[in-house]
């Protein structure tokens, strides 16, 4: 019987992700995931780890009153979410182009003194909408360019294996920021084979394999790029047939939203 082990959300694009019991699926993914975005102050590119790997030790919490960004060695703020005000051109990839809500000068002060350069925090605005791709496209929010990434931990236990193999260090789940991670499928990368998972009241459908960057070698507890692995065993066997890049993990659309908890038991339907 496969289940869901984790569950995971990310509600500033490239910051730290924080892990929940339970998580309500909206059409975007699991709910405030990747909702808030670091751009660039003078052309609103955004910012990940792929340049900036010490975005992965700021903390994002979600609280009552606001959002907390916390990390070492500087004072926590408290940004009070502006849901809808000022906005401003971003964009992801050269690809996708819209607008975003500006979260004000404080916000930008800090993030720009933490990660040393000019940057504003931006959210997506009420009335966003933004087409994914792939054989179920659905909506994303600020996520690369779909709603959840699914991993399992019989696809880590093969990689690690191959890993220790080759007399590598294994790594940890987290360096795939995954949204939700899934045990007791027997094979390895069983996700990549669904065509819909249905969990709980969620009905999730597939979209395309993910082809990772260079965000899995950082080490998402120090913020640093701790490559070759596990780009480098990835390679040996998980290369992408017909596009540059490795995968590990599979990206899916929200068909039904609804709530998940950990331990809900994992149907799929295969393609």
């Amino acid at each position: 019987m496969a289940t869901v082990s984790a569950l995971t959300y990310y509600p500033v694009k490239g910051f730290h992700g924080i892990s929940v019991s339970t998580a309500d699926v909206v059409r975007t993914g699991l709910r405030e995931d990747r909702a808030y975005m670091v751009v660039d102050a003078a052309d609103g590119t955004f910012l990940s780890q792929r340049k900036v790997p010490a975005m992965a030790v700021v903390h994002a919490n979600p609280t009552p009153d606001g959002l907390r960004l916390s990390v070492a060695g500087y004072d926590d703020i408290l940004v009070e979410p502006v849901v809808d005000g000022p906005r401003r051109e971003v964009s992801l990839f050269n690809k996708w182009f819209g607008p975003a809500v500006d979260q004000g000068d404080l916000a930008a002060k800090w993030c720009s003194e933490v990660l040393d350069r000019d940057v504003r925090l931006v959210r997506v605005p009420p009335d966003h909408d933004r087409d994914g791709w792939g054989l179920h496209p659905g909506k994303v929010g600020f996520g690369d360019a779909h709603a959840v990434l699914v991993t399992s931990d019989s696809s880590l236990v093969e990689l690690n294996t191959r890993i220790t193999a080759a007399g590598g260090t294994p790594i940890p789940m987290d360096r795939f920021r995954p949204n939700i991670v899934i045990t007791g499928w027997p094979t390895p990368h069983t996700e990549d084979t669904a065509a819909t998972l249905t969990i709980g009241p969620v009905h999730l459908g597939y979209s395309t394999e993910a082809i990772r960057c260079a965000v899995p070698t950082v080490d998402q507890s120090t913020g640093e790029r701790k490559g070759p692995e596990p780009t480098r065993t990835l390679a040996t066997y998980r290369r992408h047939p017909t596009r540059p890049g490795v995968t590990f993990g599979a990206k899916y659309a929200t068909l039904t939203p609804g709530p998940l908890t950990l331990g809900d038991e994992v149907h799929l339907t295969r393609r």
